[in-house]
């Protein structure tokens, strides 16, 4: 018998709408630590840059008897052991480019402001090609989000660079955007947040007051997670990205190696919390690559430094099956990031500019 193409239609879209509705979390925490290279995420502490004065800050036993091992794989757990033991084992990581797994910048400048807007928007907007570029024209998935009558008021982000107020366009998303020395809190700060302030206003200013410690941006995140249950939440550290520009490797590494730590502290929390446990997704990357093909470009980053669109991504959740480190050749963009964002917690990202697919392989195709 012939079906009737109205019923058709109507058959396509209920099976389009099952296939998008997957199991997904009701939270999601997106974690970002700048300029972080895959070649030290997947293969540790670089030898050839440690071995240089110019770079170990005059201390390479330091950082030899702390990172070094014969093995990549052993490196890599010396610099970053949570993430290799809990992230690798029940999530999913891409971004090995010695398997031809390949994860890159769709923008074209392969830098900062950019990348971030490349990760929220879905989208390499040419036009957004400079760190100080005005408010975000582009929706981004954050106040996507925080539309839906489910998050209203449930989205917050924290970002050791102040940027972030223009990236996710503060004033017109209406997300509460903490970034560098912004006051936390408001005009009645709890005892907690007051503190918080008070060391971030009395702190060391390394890189004036255009970006903080990342202790700072860590420890107002925490607070907030705490006190205001949010059920999505941004977190971008900075500190891999500013050491890596001073040419401090061991102060790089050490960054890194702190962003570890708090991954752990942050998932730890995650796991003892009613709210957050068994029903918390992690997204966690990279705004962009450095310079390797030339090891003195390790520094830098730009359209003009080879492979500094190079970068990587993991993705863990209790509905995101356990792949671990993914070897599978593929090629896979930034511009993805923002519908799997979305889809972790069953949305679908809509907004007026183009915005990619998400990564379709993450997904658990089970009922």
């Amino acid at each position: 018998m012939k079906i009737p193409k109205y019923i058709s239609l109507i058959l396509f879209l209920c099976v389009a709408q099952i296939s998008w509705a997957q199991k997904h979390s009701e939270n999601i925490i997106v974690i970002t630590t700048d300029g972080f290279r895959w070649q030290e995420l997947f293969g540790g502490m670089d030898s050839a840059i440690a071995v240089q004065r110019r770079y170990n800050q005059g201390d390479s036993n330091y950082i030899f008897k702390k990172y070094w091992a014969k093995d990549a794989i052993d490196r890599r757990k010396k610099l970053l052991p949570f993430f290799w033991s809990t992230i690798a084992s029940k999530g999913q990581v891409y971004g090995n480019r010695n398997f031809g797994n390949y994860v890159n910048n769709a923008n074209p400048y392969w830098f900062s402001y950019p990348g971030y807007s490349e990760i929220f928007c879905g989208y390499a907007d040419t036009l957004v090609n400079s760190n100080s570029y005005k408010n975000n024209p582009n929706i981004n998935v954050l106040e996507y989000i925080n539309q839906q009558p489910k998050y209203k008021n449930k989205v917050a982000a924290f970002g050791a660079w102040e940027a972030f107020d223009r990236i996710l366009n503060q004033d017109r998303s209406g997300i509460p955007v903490y970034s560098a020395f912004d006051q936390y809190g408001g005009s009645n700060p709890t005892a907690s947040e007051k503190l918080l302030n008070d060391m971030l206003q009395d702190s060391y200013k390394q890189w004036g007051k255009g970006e903080s410690f990342d202790v700072f941006t860590h420890y107002q995140s925490m607070d907030y997670l705490n006190s205001k249950k949010p059920k999505v939440l941004y977190i971008a550290y900075g500190e891999t990205d500013e050491w890596a520009h001073s040419g401090e490797y061991k102060n790089y590494l050490d960054a890194a190696k702190q962003f570890d730590n708090w991954l752990e502290k942050i998932w730890n929390y995650i796991q003892n919390d009613p709210q957050y446990k068994n029903n918390t997704s992690l997204f966690i990357t990279t705004d962009h690559g450095r310079g390797d093909k030339n090891k003195d470009e390790w520094t830098d980053h730009s359209s003009d430094v080879e492979g500094a669109n190079q970068i990587w991504f993991a993705v863990m959740g209790p509905h995101v099956p356990a792949k671990g480190e993914v070897k599978e050749p593929m090629q896979l963009f930034q511009k993805q990031f923002a519908q799997t964002i979305a889809s972790l917690i069953g949305l679908q990202f809509v907004a007026p500019h183009p915005i990619a697919s998400l990564v379709t392989q993450i997904q658990d195709r089970r009922k």
